[in-house]
């Protein structure tokens, strides 16, 4: 019999009121505000209404680096989320909201797989409550703003070859990546070159996902930079006076989604910055709430822990101030196969026999990447925990590969099979991760606010990405000089690099030695709150597959969706 699909599991949830599941985490019933029947927003009282409930265990949940075949971070903080409650214990998980550009594209949704999701699983993955559109209106007002006020006489002094803000759209369409706007005639603008990035891209997002109020979301926008004058003095949205509008838009955005998994797990569902150019975490104000609502909460950091978790450590928890507890390092045989360089694997394409095959030797060898990661949760002082997701094809040899490497770190490892068995499968994994948040909690930034811009990229190159050294071109000195005379030399940085290897070259899996990271160019998310140095060449607007998933999903004739994955 072949295993269900995600939507047809998703379609058989017995859902509880969400006036039950906010009842069980403590969230006051007068913060609760329905949008529909799957999802309630939580209005931001509830921060000053639970301060004086118990703290949970904070967790966060990462991976090794990413491959083509994917290692399920979502659906394993989902599935341990469920765990907790079959172990006599509770949990509430924090998530990112998915941009429908890939849900439509080829990654599909990013509600969890199997019996370890987020539900209604259709809203969840589609429009929920409308916050990725309502960050769109308000970055593409600050857009229409902007030309206007050339148009009007530019009194701020825009050098037009050097505005930086673009405009954002939720869709991947690799035809708006770079385009030419106010042509025709002289009512229709200044001609100037610009582009779109896709919505989740967005500083605007960004600054959504790290503000800690709705004053502090004002002053974040007025700060966001637009663009510069001859003289390289930068010009900000408060300049053209477009912040106060932005955050009227937003004033709904900033409200976490109290959603449920498909055991009944609380589940915050807020924000969905981008993963290579922003923090790829869910919102600081979704766990200010989350925080106070049961005995752990769960909140996943996108990509692999060279990424999302650093970012979450050094970015995330430094502007949250909430200390993490432990970490889960989410982990697969056939992950660690791919990492050891000896396959070679195309998404959608049969998996090689060899792949398949029993070998712990090669899992020891692709493990390296693990290894590295372990480091890289044990320089911040985090507790990790190595999550085995287990697929029905694994060997039982080389499940215990992944349990010796983490051996070798003092680390505990739990096999977990949350995705076929749903929560009870994690079971043994809730029990590793409450043991870990229970050890005196150790945690350290990697570098102090005070450090320079060079020093706090020095700091991620070489110890978390095992780089030997940083190069930068002339741009780069010369953008790093003038951030650091402007006043922005403070912030963290959140270097955008390839999340396909812990180094800058996407070819190059384990981890690999004796590199040297370049910097080609830097950027400023000012209002946002870093720097982020670009090692790569970033895809901020993704376009569409020759068969992507938007071909498969429809209505059927009861007007239920279908397709969706």
């Amino acid at each position: 019999m072949a295993f269900p699909s995600d939507l047809e599991i998703a379609n058989q949830a017995k859902l509880k009121p969400l006036t039950d599941i906010a009842h069980s985490a403590g969230i006051p019933a007068e913060c609760l505000e329905p949008y529909g029947v799957g999802a309630a927003k939580i209005s931001l009282d509830a921060i000053e209404k639970m301060s004086d409930r118990p703290r949970a265990a904070y967790v966060v949940v990462s991976a090794i680096t990413p491959t083509p075949l994917g290692e399920g971070k979502t659906t394993t903080t989902v599935g341990l989320g469920q765990a907790f409650q079959h172990i006599g214990r509770t949990a509430t998980i924090a998530i990112r909201q998915p941009s429908m550009g890939p849900t439509f594209g080829i990654k599909g949704g990013a509600a969890g797989g199997g019996y370890s999701q987020v539900v209604p699983m259709e809203l969840f993955n589609l429009h929920l409550t409308g916050d990725m559109h309502a960050v769109t209106a308000a970055h593409n007002l600050c857009s229409a703003m902007l030309d206007a006020h050339i148009y009007h006489g530019n009194e701020a002094g825009f050098d037009v070859h050097n505005i930086t803000w673009r405009r954002v759209l939720d869709v991947n369409d690799r035809a708006l990546r770079n385009a030419v706007i106010g042509l025709g005639g002289r009512l229709d603008g200044v001609p100037r070159e610009t582009g779109f990035d896709i919505t989740a891209a967005s500083e605007v997002m960004a600054a959504l996902s790290l503000c800690t109020s709705l004053q502090d979301l004002r002053s974040r926008l007025g700060r966001i930079v637009l663009g510069y004058n001859k003289a390289g003095t930068p010009i900000t949205a408060e300049d053209v006076g477009a912040a106060g509008s932005m955050a009227v838009i937003l004033k709904e955005a900033i409200k976490p989604n109290l959603m449920q998994t498909l055991e009944n797990t609380p589940a915050l569902v807020h924000t969905g910055p981008f993963g290579n150019i922003a923090t790829g975490n869910s919102s600081i104000i979704a766990d200010q709430i989350g925080i106070h609502t049961s005995e752990f909460l769960l909140t996943e950091a996108g990509f692999g822990a060279d990424m999302g978790a650093e970012r979450f450590f050094n970015i995330k928890c430094r502007y949250s101030g909430i200390a993490p507890d432990a970490a889960v390092l989410v982990a697969t045989v056939r992950g660690l196969k791919a990492h050891s360089g000896k396959h070679k694997i195309v998404a959608g394409r049969p998996l090689p026999e060899a792949l398949l095959a029993e070998n712990p030797d090669e899992v020891h060898m692709g493990g390296d990447n693990l290894r590295k990661q372990l480091e890289n949760m044990q320089v911040h002082g985090c507790t990790p925990v190595v999550a085995i997701n287990v697929f029905p094809e694994d060997h039982p040899g080389d499940i215990a590969a992944i349990g010796e490497i983490a051996d070798e770190y003092g680390a505990r490892a739990a096999v977990s099979t949350h995705f076929s068995d749903g929560g009870r499968g994690a079971a043994e994994l809730a029990e590793a991760v409450a043991a870990a948040a229970a050890e005196p909690s150790e945690f350290q930034l990697l570098y102090p606010s005070e450090a320079s811009l060079k020093d706090k990229i020095h700091a991620v190159a070489t110890k978390v990405y095992g780089a030997d050294d940083v190069e930068y071109t002339a741009q780069a000195d010369k953008q790093l000089a003038t951030y650091t005379e402007a006043g922005f030399a403070d912030l963290p940085v959140c270097i955008a690099k390839t999340h396909l290897s812990i180094s800058s070259n996407p070819a190059l899996k384990g981890a690999p030695t004796g590199w040297t990271l370049p910097v080609r160019e830097v950027r400023a998310s000012v209002g946002a709150g870093f720097i982020y140095p670009l090692c790569g060449d970033m895809r901020t607007m993704p376009g569409l597959g020759k068969i992507p998933a938007a071909k498969s999903i429809d209505i059927d004739a009861d007007g239920n969706v279908v397709g969706l994955s």
